[in-house]
Parts: structure tokens; C-alpha cells; sequence
């Protein structure tokens, strides 16, 4: 009794049914594998079967491994290579089985789910937009490892394989059928029959690459010329690209390199070596934990508070049709609710639309959105300056300007509007929720939306909680963000909440590294380096300089506690002496080109003197990373996070902490709780008390442990 699979033959065509009753999708198990190796043993014994068909009862044919089960079980690399040994051997039996076997895929076929495919002799695909292939496991940190890096270059071409390996994208069933990845694309009702036709015509289930002679195109034994210099400029590109934080890409060259050149049995041995040791490594745990299983959590709701019936927002009322308005408006009209954009002027809340149009335009050009799509998302935005417009909204969303005497003023005009069960939102990324929330009559049902710019194309949405805010309104705003297809956060109140907090101090201390003397283009690089997308030097220059320094002497007059950083004197510098204020004034640490282009300002080794002897690169880009993860760990220690999965998805998909980490506090286990804390606190013996661990991390660092993921 087989519990994954059903058979059936007829005709001398035995048909393999994948069929997994514990999940809605196929993917790879040990239980599965020790499966499909019955039956092809079964089937390769057996004369009367006379080809074979790999077909699925689920939507899609098959996903890859089963990424939670990876995450569970830990691996060192002779237990991966192991783990990594048993697909691989499979895969190799259905190939070698002496029958023609087709991949008879109705629906997606990604990772080891593609990697089966690709050991059948013939693949073939539903016409169905949905029904992509490909191999992503490299946005896992991972490689293909069961015979991908190996049969599909020998198969569609070295060149064309490192595309699909290397990018991870998923290919539509046209797109598949160029590039050689499936064979032939059928109607759904159509490819079990078009399967059982071909294995009619007797075809040979012998594969290229096991006969006798095979070469790549690329290689008659060496590499030619041509082949090495492409490889060259390739690890140039990657390196460039990745530095040393993403084993994945290189090891996949690696593999492709090495592989070409050996037969195909050998190349199978070198993949699985390569991907036993990115197994072990802590980037792809890293990776998965964050991006795939702590995301995937966050998207189903895992912080919604229980008891509360799911709510859905027919029509949502936007206060301010500035940059993030537009972009809050565009995003629910997008997903079907109705918009009020209201804003003080009619020509400001039309030009808050014009933002919508300017979007859906260009996906109509692309040919991503039909014209009556784009109509009908437009249709749902209503400009208005009437604050009686509200009448019939189910959320107020409040994104005006930056300060707590307007942002009061538009909730004294809202809310008299409004119905009495109304949830009212202010998009802040600074002001406090609890202070706010002291303008609205019901503090209950008020609660921080902190939206990311531009909204259209940032997942994060920060939900921030205020003392007062009711369990009931969290449910409703999370279902809010659920509509909106994005990721929410849940943090509890505080100056700066989570995101802009932590985020302040990467600009922070860049600037103290300025300071100290560190040359501006050490700091820039090394920040690169890191796996940050930009230095905190432009980063800086892109909000403006004055922003900081004000958010600085605003926290100078409401908390008597609060003790401005030494990088004040560097903002002061640049904006009060200098008037360097960043890009919007013409330039800031950098000086600005009519032509687009950038560079460091040329005058600031002058106002700040570059030292004689500089860190090393390790140094600064500790100091630049460190500092972030400290400060997630001191808003995990006080309170405002509550879980530190928000943690690393907040810093992850909020301000791009480097995905490698897997965000601010799985760095800290990265590193090793207590050899964080010994560098923590060499960090602040040489340049001060903001690297001095937290009390918490002291604990966990004596007990050799870490933080608490359940």
C-alpha cells in the first residue's frame, strides 16, 4: 500500500499518479522517494510494462523539497551528502530503467518537482499560464541537487542552463517550450493522451548522455577558448554581484564548470558535494527561515488575534494624496476596494490619482493589464476635498505630512464622518500610535499602517499597536493588509516603532564612521560589501540630511532621557555650516551630475579628515551591521517586538538588511550568541556604549542559546 503514489496500467503503459493526502501540493519526502523507487523497480523487472507515465492528482504536478522539513532537520555536510544522495540515486534509476518514461505535467513543476521532469525521457506541459517550470532553489541559498546543475545543461546548452539556474525564474509554458525545457505543450485534457501516443511509437529511453561519445557543444573533452573566457567573465559578474555572502550562485558555476568536464555519473558525485556543503551552511537556514517559512507564516495571519471574524474593507478612505497615499490608494484599488483620495486641494488629490494612471498605463503598454482592467482599477479612485465622502468607509487610512499638529487636525476633521465601528490607521514611521491616538474619540480602534515606499512594490506593512489599541482592531487591520496582498509586521509602540528605529542607526553610524575618520568610500563599499543594496552615506542624502537631525532634536525636547549621537555634530556640520542638505538641494555627501551620475562629494575629506591608517574592510562592515542587530535585539528585549520573526522580516523587506543574515537578529546567531557579544563589547570599549550588549543576550550567550522561534 503505497501512501504518496497510485499505479494503474493498461496497455503496457503504467501510469504513476503523485499524490500527497497530507498537503494541497506533491513534494519530495524520504517517505515519497523510497515510493517512486518501489515502483520503478517493480515496473523495470517487469516485461509486460512498456513505458511509463508520471502524471499528478493535485493542481500542480510537483513542488520541490519540502523546504520546513529542511529547516527542522539541521544537517552537516556527510548527513546532506547523504540526504542529497537519495533523489539523486533516484532520479538515476528512472532514467536508467530501460522503459521511456514522460513527465505528463498539468500543472507547475518547480525545483525537485522540474528536477523530476528532467530525469523522465520526454516532458510535457498543460497550456496554462499557471503551470510554470523551473529550478529556484537558489533564491533558497540552495542548488538543484538531485542532477539539475548536470542534465539540463547537457540538454538545452551551457549558456541557456546557467540562465535558469542561476536567475531561479519560472517559465510559462511558451517561454519553457523556447528554451528547450519541455518538449510539447497540450490542452489539460489533452497530455495524458498525447503521452500515452508518443510511448506508442516505441521511442528509445536511452538518454543522450548515456551513449556513447556524448559531448558538450561547448567541450570536446576541454573546454574551448570561447567556453573558459565565459566562465571567467561569469565568476567576475557573480562575485561582483554577491561578494561572499552567497555561496549559491558560485557553487552553481562551480558545478556547471566541473561538470561539463567530467562524464555524467561523476558530475552528479560533484553536485552532490556542492550541495551537502551549502546545505550545512547557515545562509540557506538563513534564507528559508525568513523568506519562505516566517514570510509565509506572516501572510496566513500568525499574529492575528483569535476570536475575531475575519473582516474584508469594501471601501477604504486615504487622508493625503502625497507619494505614500497614492501609493496606498493604487494598492487597494488593485486589489478591488473602493478609494476615497482626499487631500486639501482638488488638483492635489486628482495628481494623487495621476499616480494610479501613470502605473496602469505602463502595464498596459507591456501587455501585463487589459484596458478594461485598468479602467475599472481607475474607476474605484475617487478624488474629493470633502471630508463628508467618508460617510460610507469602512477604514480611514491617514498618510499626510510628518507632523503631530496636522496629522491631529485631519483626525478632529475625519472622524465626526465616520461610522462608529470605523477603524482609523495613520501611516507614521516615526510619531508615536499612543499620542496620535489621543486626537481620535475611540482610542481602541485606532492603529499605526506604516507602509514602505513606493508602496506599489514594497511587501511590508509595519502594524503597530497603541497602548489603548483593541485586540479586535489588530484582527481587522492584519485582514486589511491580507487584502492588500502584503506582509504585515506586528510591533508595539515606541518612538520610531521597529523599522525606522533600527534602520536609524545604519545612518547613524556611517556617519560616525565619517567621524572617526574612515574614509567616505570605505564606508560605502563596505556597506556593499555587507549585502546592503546602498551605503548609509546615499542613503542618507536620499531622505535628507535635516530629516535625521530632526528627528534628533525632536526627541532632544519630548524625552528628557534620550542623549543626542556623537553623529549629530556630523549632520549639524553638513547642514547648519555647510547647507549641504542632500539630493534635493543639489547635493549633500555627494555632488550630483546634470546627467544622472554621482559621486562623493570631493570637499569632504576637508570638513572631515580622512585618517592616516584605516580599518580594515571586516571592521567597518561589523560595525555597520552589528550596530542594526543590536538594536533589534534591545526592541525584542524591551517589548516592541513581540516575536523575532517580525524582526528579521521587518529588516529584511522593510529597509533590505542583506537576505543572507536572514535579518537583524538571525545574524546574531549567524555570528554565535556569545562570540557576538565578546565582539559587541570589544566594539564598545573602542568607540562607545551603543555597542554594549543587552542584558538578555549576556543570558542567552551563557546558556548557549538563542532566540526562542516557536
Amino acid at each position: 500500500m503505497t501512501k504518496y503514489l497510485h499505479r494503474a496500467i493498461a496497455d503496457g503503459i503504467l501510469t504513476i499518479t503523485l499524490d500527497n493526502p497530507d498537503a494541497a501540493v506533491n513534494t519530495v519526502s524520504p517517505t515519497w522517494i523510497d515510493e517512486i523507487v518501489a515502483a520503478f523497480e517493480e515496473a523495470k523487472a517487469d516485461d509486460a510494462v512498456t513505458g511509463i507515465i508520471i502524471a499528478s492528482a493535485k493542481p500542480g504536478f510537483m513542488a520541490g523539497a519540502d523546504l520546513r522539513f529542511i529547516l527542522d532537520n539541521p544537517m552537516d555536510a556527510l548527513t546532506a551528502f547523504a540526504f542529497g544522495g537519495r533523489a539523486t540515486e533516484m532520479h538515476r534509476l528512472i532514467e536508467t530503467c530501460g522503459k521511456p518514461v514522460v513527465a505528463a505535467m498539468t500543472g507547475f513543476a518547480l525545483g525537485g518537482g522540474y528536477e523530476l521532469a528532467l530525469a523522465c525521457t520526454r516532458r510535457l506541459l498543460v497550456d496554462d499560464p499557471k503551470a510554470v517550470v523551473g529550478l529556484p532553489e537558489v533564491n533558497f541559498g540552495l542548488l538543484p541537487g538531485s542532477g539539475g546543475t548536470q542534465r539540463l545543461p547537457r540538454l538545452i546548452g551551457l549558456q541557456k542552463a546557467a540562465e535558469v539556474l542561476l536567475s531561479g525564474a519560472s517559465y510559462a509554458p511558451a517561454d519553457a517550450l523556447k528554451l528547450g525545457l519541455i518538449d510539447e505543450v497540450w490542452p489539460k485534457e489533452e497530455v495524458l493522451e498525447a503521452a500515452r501516443v508518443w510511448l506508442a511509437t516505441g521511442p528509445d529511453p536511452v538518454r543522450p548522455w548515456d551513449r556513447k561519445g556524448f559531448a558538450f557543444p561547448e567541450s570536446d573533452g576541454l573546454l574551448k577558448q570561447a567556453t573558459a573566457n565565459w566562465f571567467t567573465g561569469q565568476t567576475g559578474k557573480l562575485r561582483a554581484k554577491y561578494g561572499d555572502n552567497f555561496p549559491a550562485p558560485i557553487s552553481i558555476l562551480t558545478c556547471l564548470f566541473e561538470g561539463m568536464q567530467v562524464p555524467f555519473d561523476k558530475g552528479l558525485l560533484i553536485e552532490r558535494r556542492h550541495f551537502a556543503r551549502l546545505m550545512a551552511d547557515p545562509v540557506a537556514r538563513n534564507i528559508i527561515r525568513t523568506t519562505f517559512v516566517n514570510k509565509g507564516l506572516a501572510d496566513k495571519g500568525a499574529r492575528r488575534p483569535a476570536g475575531t471574524p475575519k473582516a474584508t474593507v469594501a471601501k477604504v478612505a486615504v487622508l493625503g494624496a502625497g507619494m505614500m497615499g497614492a501609493g496606498i490608494a493604487y494598492s487597494a484599488a488593485k486589489v478591488g476596494i473602493e478609494v476615497v483620495l482626499l487631500d486639501t486641494t482638488f488638483t492635489a488629490a486628482e495628481r494623487g490619482k495621476a499616480y494610479s494612471r501613470k502605473l496602469v498605463a505602463k502595464q498596459v503598454d507591456r501587455g501585463t493589464l487589459m484596458p478594461d482592467k485598468a479602467a475599472a482599477l481607475l474607476g474605484r479612485i475617487t478624488p474629493t476635498t470633502d471630508y463628508a465622502d467618508l460617510a460610507d468607509v469602512d477604514l480611514v487610512v491617514e498618510a499626510v505630512f510628518e507632523d503631530t499638529a496636522i496629522k491631529a487636525d485631519v483626525i478632529a476633521k475625519a472622524q465626526p464622518m465616520i461610522g462608529k465601528t470605523v477603524l482609523f490607521a495613520s501611516n507614521t514611521s516615526t510619531l508615536p500610535i499612543s499620542q496620535l491616538a489621543e486626537s481620535f474619540v475611540r482610542p481602541g480602534d485606532f492603529i499605526g499602517l506604516h507602509f514602505f515606499s513606493p508602496v506599489d512594490r514594497m511587501a511590508l506593512v509595519e502594524v503597530i499597536m497603541g497602548r489603548k489599541t483593541k485586540p479586535e482592531t489588530l484582527a481587522r487591520a492584519l485582514d486589511f493588509v491580507g487584502q492588500l496582498r502584503k506582509t504585515p509586521i506586528v510591533v508595539n509602540d515606541s518612538r520610531g516603532f521597529y523599522t525606522s528605529r533600527v534602520f536609524q542607526t545604519f545612518i547613524h553610524e556611517g556617519m560616525e564612521l565619517l567621524r572617526d575618520g574612515v574614509a567616505p568610500a570605505l564606508i560605502e563599499n563596505a556597506a556593499r560589501q555587507a549585502g546592503m543594496p546602498v551605503g548609509p552615506l546615499a542613503v542618507i542624502d536620499e531622505t535628507t540630511i535635516e530629516l535625521p537631525l530632526q528627528i534628533v532634536r525632536q526627541t532632544e525636547q519630548e524625552d528628557s532621557a534620550f542623549r543626542r549621537p556623537n553623529s549629530t555634530e556630523v549632520m549639524e556640520k553638513m547642514v547648519d555650516v555647510l547647507g549641504r542638505i542632500g539630493r534635493k538641494s543639489g547635493g549633500g555627501f555627494y555632488e550630483y551630475q546634470d546627467h544622472g551620475g554621482k559621486r562623493l562629494w570631493r570637499k569632504l575629506g576637508e570638513h572631515f579628515p580622512v585618517a592616516g591608517k584605516q580599518p580594515p574592510v571586516k571592521e567597518v562592515v561589523n560595525r555597520l551591521l552589528y550596530i542594526q542587530a543590536l538594536e533589534a535585539a534591545r526592541c525584542l528585549d524591551e517589548g516592541v517586538l513581540a516575536h523575532p520573526a517580525d524582526g528579521d522580516l521587518g529588516s529584511v523587506y522593510g529597509w533590505s538588511f542583506p537576505s543572507w543574515t536572514g535579518g537583524t537578529l538571525s545574524l546574531i546567531e549567524t555570528v554565535g550568541v556569545s562570540r557576538f557579544v565578546a565582539e559587541c563589547d570589544r566594539l564598545a570599549q573602542r568607540y562607545g556604549e551603543r555597542f554594549k550588549p543587552t542584558n538578555q543576550l549576556r543570558k542567552m550567550a551563557a546558556a548557549g542559546g538563542g532566540f526562542d522561534w516557536g
